[in-house]
């Protein structure tokens, strides 16, 4: 059996104070969610829990994202999550605080003969 990715969605979300990695990804994986609807695997009879999904985030700061509170975010499937060097860190005027922007792209994958 091969795997092969049947969706792959993006999403954006962010931080505006306090510099939250964690909380941007989670919104990220969140407003990809939610540009999807995914009638195939419904249409098909695929156990939703056989699924490999993947998720890969990107931040400025890759390692201040807690991989497993982005994964509960999903509602099934085998999935991994990982953090990339990307997104963008905005300043404000003052220095003292920062807008965490991350970008989140989540596939899915099915086993195929």
């Amino acid at each position: 059996m091969v795997a092969k990715r049947v969706i792959l969605e993006m999403g954006t979300g962010n931080d505006l104070h306090g510099g939250n990695y964690t909380k941007a990804a989670i919104r990220a994986v969140e407003d990809a969610l939610h540009h999807s609807s995914l009638t195939l695997i419904r249409t098909l009879g695929i156990d939703k829990k056989t699924l490999r999904i993947d998720v890969t985030i990107g931040v400025q700061r890759p390692e201040r994202i807690d991989t497993a509170a982005v994964q509960a975010v999903l509602p099934f499937g085998n999935i991994t999550v990982k953090a990339v060097k990307g997104g963008l860190d905005v300043p404000d005027d003052g220095g003292d605080d920062i807008a965490v922007i991350a970008t989140a792209g989540v596939e899915v994958w099915l086993e195929r003969p």
